[in-house]
């Protein structure tokens, strides 16, 4: 069966995707004892290198760097050392983990020393902090079958396997099991990080969430922040809050087997009156069962409205086989989100899968992309909805992987306040992510990012082309960061973007950020501003 992309379902899709990371070694107590070939580095990779042009592009093949060099590291010491070197030598840096920045932060002109932390990448037990230790260069796919194979846990981060950690955690992380374990630094104890202070000197820090570590505003910098503002992050620990026991395998969520089910329809036969429904009953039922503690959160769904071009619509839902009465859970959900559309699925089929099943998983293939977000507090209105039928069947564009996705958000997550975590988006019910991706070539460019850039502004046309905060709209999330939100020609609403990604935890962000990167060494084009 062909694999779920995440830009969209394709005929004959399985629930699956692109196969996790196999053959990961679980690593032992500590990441020194992982190996008895000593760690991985430093590497220096200059320009005219062979390997130079492997570093030069990201995950958006847009965009192409240009550094002097690349500093490929394996240890935190390694990662202070290249730090040093590039603010000595007044270069400007940045830093990258799995490359899937959807902007240019890390791929700009006048970045001139690039520190990659892709080998820095153990999954394992730390018994001295009682939690799990993950460093940034790993993969989402090798930390959920490291933690899974070792103990069989789990961490609530994205169902896109080849993500790197290191950029995916300080932006929030969430994922399809958010709804019942909260995203992703909900589970974050601790975060260890080369910081630079006004000297030019770097430094190790080690930021806890208790309530007496004096670094403990590092931490919670990186729990909704984003990547590349406060310095690099080295080492990541997680255990659930309020866990006291001293077993590995009681420190974070358990995990299992998946029922999942999908339907798919085809575009030929969805009017706009039936998408409309759809599309609204969709919003209804997660504006319904999204309370902390309903049964409901057990559920987890995303909506796939591909483009026409792609030929489909696709539902998919799932829940823990564990879940007593999850079955019924599962059917409920569908059956109200079908009631009345009026439309026959062309498909609709479900079945029990194990947790690292590559069907459980999505891929996010490289290419040329621009990439949207938003968060609803509600659902859309009719007139939105019709709004993106409008651009999903405009047949002047066709692109097979241009698509709206909307998923289940709240619950869980929504019972943290807003200012607990960085990640302030605590009231939302709904994730919309808005892509135009997969073209290969420049000449490609316009007709994709136009199309994008249009839908996004005509279905917030009410609120200045973005989503800004209110009874509907919840704001937009870093991780899907957006370059558009400066631009006047595109965010006409007068909400600078920041009001957008931080709210009310902007001003914090930027406290922090002049006290742990006073000389703003660690920037890029959305990076947080500090404090005057």
């Amino acid at each position: 069966m062909n694999g779920l992309t995440r830009r969209g379902f394709l005929a004959g899709t399985a629930i699956g995707g692109a196969s996790l990371v196999t053959g990961t070694s679980v690593a032992a107590a500590s990441a020194d004892a992982a190996g008895n070939c000593g760690p991985f580095g430093p590497v220096t990779i200059p320009a005219g290198d062979p390997r130079y042009k492997s570093i030069q592009q990201a995950h958006n093949t847009r965009y192409t760097g240009t550094p002097d060099y690349a500093k490929v590291v394996g240890t935190p010491k390694q990662v202070v050392d290249a730090v040093g070197e590039a603010v000595a030598n007044n270069k400007r840096l940045a830093v990258r983990s799995g490359g899937h920045c959807m902007e240019n932060f890390t791929a700009t002109p006048d970045i001139k020393a690039l520190i990659d932390l892709s080998q820095l990448d153990e999954v394992y037990y730390d018994e001295a902090k009682r939690a799990f230790a993950v460093e940034p260069g790993a993969s989402i796919g090798k930390v959920a079958e490291s933690l899974f194979k070792g103990w069989g846990l789990m961490i609530p981060g994205t169902g896109c396997a080849e993500v790197g950690v290191g950029g995916h955690i300080p932006g929030g992380g969430y994922g399809f099991f958010s709804r019942r374990h909260g995203i992703t630094v909900d589970h974050l104890h601790a975060v260890e990080v080369v910081t630079v202070d006004a000297n030019g000197t770097p430094r190790l820090v080690t930021a806890t969430r208790e309530a007496n570590d004096p670094n403990r505003d590092l931490w919670w910098a990186h729990t909704g922040g984003g990547g590349g503002n406060f310095g690099v992050a080295t080492r990541y620990w997680f255990r659930t809050p309020g866990v006291t026991s001293n077993d590995p395998s009681k420190l974070l969520p358990k995990t299992g087997n998946q029922r999942a089910r999908m339907v798919m329809w085809s575009w030929e036969s969805m009017s706009e009156q039936a998408f409309v429904k759809l599309i609204r009953n969709y919003c209804t039922w997660f504006e319904q069962n999204s309370a902390p503690g309903s049964p409901n959160t057990k559920v987890w769904g995303t909506l796939f409205a591909n483009h026409a071009s792609a030929g489909t619509i696709g539902l998919l839902a799932g829940v823990e086989d564990t879940v007593p009465g999850g079955e019924a859970l599962l059917n409920a959900h569908f059956d109200a989100v079908m009631a009345g559309v009026g439309v026959p699925p062309m498909s609709d089929f479900g079945e029990v899968t194990s947790w690292l099943d590559p069907r459980n998983w999505v891929s996010d293939p490289a290419g040329r992309q621009k990439n949207k977000t938003a968060d609803l507090r509600k659902g859309y209105t009719d007139q939105q909805i019709s709004t993106i039928y409008r651009y999903l069947t405009d047949t002047n564009y066709s692109n097979p992987n241009a698509l709206v996705n909307i998923t289940g958000f709240g619950g869980q997550i929504n019972s943290v306040p807003s200012d607990a975590t960085a990640a302030v988006h605590r009231d939302s019910i709904l994730r919309v992510y808005f892509t135009a991706g997969g073209w290969t070539g420049e000449w490609e460019d316009e007709a994709n990012m136009t199309w994008v850039r249009n839908l996004y502004r005509d279905v917030y046309a009410s609120t200045g082309g973005v989503p800004v905060p209110n009874a509907i709209n919840g704001g937009a999330f870093i991780n899907y960061a957006d370059s558009d939100l400066l631009d006047p020609a595109w965010n006409t609403s007068g909400v600078p973007w920041h009001a957008l990604y931080y709210r009310d935890n902007y001003p914090r962000l930027q406290r922090i950020k002049k006290r742990y990167d006073p000389r703003n060494v660690f920037k890029h084009g959305m990076s947080i501003v500090p404090a005057p």
